[in-house]
């Protein structure tokens, strides 16, 4: 499937939003006073970071491939 430069630049700035609050909210549970109560939603907040940075990468890619 083919994106425009414009969808793939609006995903980006979509999925950076999103980056930022995740890794707010695991700084809030990790700040908190038992942060082991909290460990599922910091382990699930991470795997999330982790898949919206490769999906970030992968749109990069794909812009510049459209560059060229």
């Amino acid at each position: 499937m083919t994106y425009s430069k414009e969808e793939l630049l609006e995903a980006k700035r979509q999925i950076d939003s999103t980056l930022h609050k995740l890794r707010e909210t695991v700084k809030t549970l990790e700040g908190k006073e038992n942060p082991a109560r909290y460990k599922s939603q910091i382990t699930l907040a991470n795997r999330r970071i982790q898949a919206f940075t490769i999906a970030v990468s992968l749109i990069e890619r794909e812009l510049e491939q459209q560059a060229e």
